[in-house]
């Protein structure tokens, strides 16, 4: 994972794009300019360099790692929708990481039937188009419904597929702080009569300003995680992130 030179990629090199060359090349993308959308991947080719340094405890060769990584980067490119207001890093790391584990999964030494994939395939498309259409995440049994197989067979096939990741794993980096997997992860135990033998509460919360009151009450008193507390609010996922890491340093 030490290699400077990556498929004949001086990775010491990488140009970076700034945001309005980004803006600008992908108008033209749009419009058809095969150049515009070549500068477009050389200018985020960081994106995956940073994804398959992630995968540093695979004995995969390097090489076939950032390859993979660069058809998840030309996919991200292709369906990138500017008007949902997101980042393109936000949306294309998640895509990076999502086609070299498909292949690690594929290609790795724990075989998965040809049908369960297929199954949390369809599941997986099934879950992507329902988000698309409602813009909320749908239940197991909604996507089991969706595509006509039993809540079993598609937890089993769901579960067959995954690799198994660190609580401690970024999932994007948002030009800020980074977000990890446990910052998804609803706490259940950690309620409000825990926190009070530990701080005094009452008085530490007066530091904080109405948002980071709600943000600290909802994520560490009714246990919701990053995700539901940004569509309760109506901001970001990476917003919610930042205002808590404030609230918390505050407290």
């Amino acid at each position: 994972m030490g290699k400077v030179e990556i498929c004949g990629v001086n990775t010491a090199k990488l140009p970076l794009l700034a945001q309005e060359e980004k803006d600008v090349l992908f108008e033209q993308i749009a419009q058809g300019d095969v150049v515009a959308r070549e500068k477009y991947i050389e200018g985020n080719l960081r994106l995956v360099l940073s994804v398959i340094k992630r995968f540093s405890a695979n004995e995969e060769n390097v090489d076939d790692l950032f390859q993979i990584g660069c058809v998840g980067l030309i996919k991200a490119i292709d369906n990138f929708d500017r008007s949902l207001g997101v980042k393109f890093s936000t949306y294309a790391v998640p895509m990076i990481m999502g086609e070299i584990r498909r292949y690690l999964r594929d290609g790795g030494s724990i075989r998965v039937s040809r049908s369960l994939k297929d199954i949390a395939y369809r599941a997986m498309q099934a879950r992507e188009s329902m988000m698309n259409a409602s813009q909320k995440e749908p239940s197991v049994e909604e996507i089991a419904t969706e595509i006509g197989i039993s809540l079993e067979d598609v937890v089993y096939a769901l579960d067959a597929i995954q690799s198994p990741v660190s609580l401690y794993d970024p999932i994007y980096t948002d030009g800020g702080d980074t977000l990890y997997v446990m910052d998804q992860i609803s706490d259940k135990k950690n309620k409000e009569e825990n926190w009070v033998e530990h701080i005094t509460l009452s008085e530490v919360m007066q530091r904080l300003n109405e948002r980071e009151k709600e943000i600290i009450s909802l994520r560490f008193f009714e246990g919701k995680t990053q995700m539901e507390v940004a569509q309760h609010i109506g901001i970001s996922q990476a917003q919610v992130s930042r205002l808590e890491k404030n609230a918390l340093k505050s407290m």
